[in-house]
Parts: structure tokens; sequence; C-alpha cells
């Protein structure tokens, strides 16, 4: 008598040990990065994008380049430094600049909600430099983010709505910058440590935004005490910490799995930013990013595998 057995594909994997460390380290560049955009906030009342950028990258290049020297770590070998050139360009300088300028136009929840469809943009860009894959679903999900960030756009319009336009277009760009760095990270990090991926970049990022040393020297002769203090947390924590922590975390995964860990990060943004700012995005706005992370989350999902079902054959009995 034949009988069915269902079992598991032979080619299923097997899940690993979950890294304990790997957790801590994402929790900590979660956490500070959601509040930096909270910090901008109070920030850029009374600095500039470019200065604070620069500042910002000031602080986090001398606290990182204090603990490069003190841990004894060298140069980075040669073949690390386009991607380490690229990230502290497009990452450390022109994605600060354009967060900041974006988050005068448009609150810190909101910012981050637009922000975090660079999980897609990091699938992308490793599924065809890294050869990370690049499933159908992942163009699926870019268009649901995309109608997400119309609405964030749309949501805005009762305002000033070429400065909210703007500000929704920045932080878009912001995402950009953010996947880019990214994936050109994730190759540096087989050759050298997080630590000196997270100091030369800081310290790249800072001589990008030389041009607004003036405007730097002239806003904190006149900013309070508190937006310079922010400035200063913006640069060690959610920077120079976070920055590295990531990175560790990120020589140990897929570009495309870390940029899904920041899911979270808009939903911590929005309640940091109500606690602390009074802002509360709108419901068209919270509509729009929900459908910008709901994007995300399809790209990175996977189709259910079928089990087989395999012939079997029963033992004989007595009659």
């Amino acid at each position: 008598m034949l009988t069915c057995r269902v079992s598991a594909p032979a080619s299923a994997p097997v899940k690993s040990a979950i890294d304990i460390k790997v957790i801590l380290a994402v929790s900590v560049t979660l956490l500070a990065w959601a509040s930096a955009f909270v910090s901008i906030r109070v920030a850029v009342e009374e600095y500039s994008p470019g200065s604070m950028a620069l500042g910002r990258m000031l602080v986090a290049a001398i606290f990182l380049l204090a603990f490069l020297l003190i841990k004894g770590e060298g140069l980075p070998p040669k073949s690390a430094w386009p991607g380490i050139i690229f990230s502290g360009i497009f990452w450390f300088g022109l994605y600060m600049i354009v967060l900041n300028w974006g988050e005068q136009l448009v609150d810190a929840g909101t910012a981050a909600m637009i922000v975090n469809i660079g999980p897609i943009l990091m699938a992308l860009l490793g599924g065809w430099l890294l050869k990370e894959g690049m499933p159908p679903r992942l163009f699926a999900g870019l268009g649901v983010s995309f109608l997400g960030a119309v609405l964030v756009g749309l949501s805005m319009s009762n305002g000033d709505e070429e400065g909210s336009t703007l500000g929704v277009l920045l932080c878009l760009l912001a995402a950009v910058c953010y996947a880019g760095g990214v994936v050109s990270q994730k190759p540096v990090l087989k050759t050298t440590s997080p630590l000196q991926a997270t100091t030369f970049g800081a310290m790249i990022g800072a001589v990008a935004c030389l041009p607004f040393a003036g405007q730097l020297v002239s806003d904190v002769a006149t900013a309070s005490l508190s937006a310079t203090l922010n400035v200063v947390y913006l640069g060690v924590f959610p920077t120079a910490i976070a920055f590295t922590t990531w990175f560790y975390a990120l020589a140990r995964t897929t570009a495309g799995k870390m940029g899904a860990t920041t899911y979270i990060v808009p939903a911590i943004v929005v309640i940091m930013s109500w606690l602390v700012l009074g802002e509360i995005p709108g419901l068209l706005a919270m509509l729009g990013g929900a459908l910008c992370l709901v994007g995300v989350a399809v790209s990175r999902s996977r189709p259910r595998r079928k089990a087989k079902v395999v012939p079997e054959v029963a033992p004989a009995t007595a009659d």
C-alpha cells in the first residue's frame, strides 16, 4: 500500500544560529539613526544644511581617528579606497547635506519614512553590482513605495507646495545616496575593519563638505548652545558609533538584509519627534509613509516553497 509523506525540500537551507553581537550592533545603529532625524530638526533651525553636515563630520572624524590610533589600526588597503571614497562623498557627505535640507521643509517622521525606501534601492544595487539576487517582487515593492512617496508629497501640498515638494525630493535623493553608500561599502568590508571604513569615510565626507566651512564658523558664533550640542551629538552617536556598529553588522550579512532592518526606524522617529518636538505627520503622510514601508517589505519578501509529496511504501501488515 502506498501512503504520502510530506517532506521539506532537500535544498532548504539550515538556519544559522542568531549572532547576538550582530543584533546588538544593529539595535544601537537603529536607535541612534532614529534619534538623528530629531536632532537634525532641532539644529537645522540655527545651522544651515551644509554647515551642520560639516560640523557633524568633523566631530565624527576626530572621535573616530582617536579610537583608530588607540587601537593601532592603519590605512585600509589600496583596493578598498574606491569604495571608501564613493561612500565618503555620497553617504557621509551629500546624504548629510540633502537630508538636513529636506528636514528644513518636512517633519522628522515624514523624512524618515521617505528615506527608508533606501532598502529597495540597496536591494536593486546589491542585486546588480554585488550579485545578491534580484527577485521579481523587488520591482513590485518599488512601485508600491513610489506610490507612497507620491502620497506623502500630496499630503504636503496644503501648505508651501513648492517647499514641501522640494523637501520630499531631497529626502528621495538622500535615500539614493544612502543606498549607494551601503552597497559601495559592502566589498570594502572584506579587507578593512568597520572602524577603518567609518573613520576614513567620515574624513572624506568632511573634506567633501569643506566648501561650507565659512558658514560653519558663522553658525557656531551665533547658534545657541543647545543647537551646537545637537551637532556634536550627531557627530558622536548617529555617525561615529552608529556607522561603526552598522559596518560591523554589514560585514556579516548582505546589503539587502541590512537595509531591511531599517523598517523600524520611521516608527521610532515618529514617537521621538512627537515626544521631543510635538510633531506628528498628517494622516495622508502617515498613509504614504506606510505604503513606502509596505513596498520595502514586499521587495524583501520571498515566495513560499512548496513541500514535495513523495510516495512512501507502507510496511506489509498481516490480515
